[in-house]
């Protein structure tokens, strides 16, 4: 079974950048579609982000693009969510996720594994 550990979140004052890991375990990695999410404090799990086992397709939800970029090393087993530009409202605990069916997914109800997650707080 795959297991997913997110690093590389903390504390940025608006207009910073943070990179966020996703390590993962298993040789699986290189061919399945992986997802961002974030949870803010009383809000529910929003999708951020995905990218295709290739790297050749990404999405982003609207509140992050041009801000926030999703790429991957498969060599690696890893995936990475630079982020740019950072503003109070990212602030939230980030998780990443492997996509259930191989298909890209908005829903969180579509991905199967995800990892503890990694706080990122921005202050103003």
């Amino acid at each position: 079974q795959m297991q997913l550990v997110e690093s590389g979140g903390g504390l940025v004052q608006a207009g910073g950048s943070l990179r966020l890991s996703c390590a993962a375990s298993g040789r699986t990695f290189s061919v399945v579609t992986m997802g961002w999410f974030r949870q803010a404090p009383g809000k529910a799990r929003e999708f951020v982000g995905y990218i295709t086992w290739s790297g050749g397709v990404t999405d982003y939800t609207d509140s992050v693009k041009g801000r926030f970029t999703i790429s991957r090393d498969n060599a690696k087993n890893t995936m990475f969510l630079q982020m740019n530009s950072l503003k109070p409202e990212d602030t939230a605990v980030y998780y990443c996720a492997r996509v259930a069916h191989g298909h890209g997914s908005r829903s969180s109800n579509d991905y199967d594994v995800w990892g503890r997650g990694t706080q990122v707080t921005v202050s103003s």
